[in-house]
């Protein structure tokens, strides 16, 4: 039978053993945090008011097919 050791007084080594042994996995949680994005927060990925990207490809197009 071993003998009783405080966990203050176990080796650098066996408190990261008796450490490892008591953390469980997450399973399927994962634990990062998410938040949704705030809507009040300027982004600069979203498509801006008077952009369209069709007319843009458009005009180019037909500007290189008139030479």
């Amino acid at each position: 039978m071993q003998k009783f050791v405080p966990f203050e007084k176990l080796s650098k080594k066996e408190r990261e053993k008796l450490n490892k042994a008591r953390r469980g996995s997450w399973g399927a949680l994962n634990p990062v945090t998410r938040r949704p994005e705030n809507p009040k927060a300027y982004n600069r990925k979203k498509l801006q008011k008077g952009e369209d990207l069709r007319f843009e490809a458009f005009f180019v197009s037909d500007f290189c097919d008139a030479r």
